[in-house]
């Protein structure tokens, strides 16, 4: 197996400004993932943990996976906007992915916030010609939340791969539950994880590697 490349560093013209990018892709691209990151208020930033082993997994897997910084977040430009711009900026990455790689399958990996701003990407793109292949949402936000915010988190196709911890103290279980229960959506839970998987991020690897087959 040919070594990945290192991981690059990229500024990409987004709507608002300024995206500032991380890139890990592997020896041969046979698709093309973009990673969120948690909340930009809360410390969230494309170096976040869940974030790296969602990207790392998923450069495993044949995917060159792009993890941009949320406005407002390094040396990425604009203001929070609790997920409507946010999901103009993703959707910009993505198109700038397709013009350096072509239009390979897409998948998309979120965590916490960033989560919940990938399901609002994938229903933008569900209708369009680059429709998301794969999807996984780790810590997903959704319901009340820790610190008074409420989130009203969209449906996902029914393939997609929900993970997330037992003891999360920050987005409850039974916060994804009844999410997931209208649309009959199995969850994946980690035993003993909380919101960050501490001690646990290898569970989330090997979750995701035991689900999906290369590319």
């Amino acid at each position: 197996m040919n070594k990945p490349l290192p991981t690059e560093s990229a500024l990409l013209n987004g709507p608002d400004g300024t995206i500032e990018v991380l890139i890990d892709a592997p020896a041969e691209v046979r698709g093309i993932a973009l990673v969120a990151h948690p909340h930009p208020l809360f410390g969230g930033a494309n170096t976040n943990k869940v974030a790296h082993t969602l990207a790392r997994t998923l450069r495993d897997l044949g995917y060159a996976t792009l993890r941009p910084n949320f406005r407002g977040v390094g040396k990425s430009e604009g203001l929070h906007d609790h997920g409507i711009a946010e999901t103009e900026d993703l959707l910009s990455v993505i198109a700038w992915a397709h013009s350096r790689w072509g239009m390979l399958p897409l998948a998309l990996g979120g965590f916490s916030f960033g989560g919940f701003v990938q399901t609002r990407v994938a229903k933008r793109l569900a209708d369009g010609v680059t429709p998301a292949r794969r999807m996984v949402l780790v810590g997903l936000a959704t319901g009340e939340v820790t610190g008074a915010r409420q989130y009203s988190t969209e449906t996902v196709p029914a393939d997609t791969l929900v993970i997330h911890g037992e003891q999360d103290e920050t987005v409850a279980l039974t916060n994804v539950l009844d999410w997931a229960r209208p649309q009959v959506l199995p969850i994946v839970v980690v035993p003993g994880a909380d919101h960050f998987f501490h001690g646990k991020l290898h569970h989330i690897r090997d979750i995701i590697n035991q689900r999906w087959a290369p590319l």
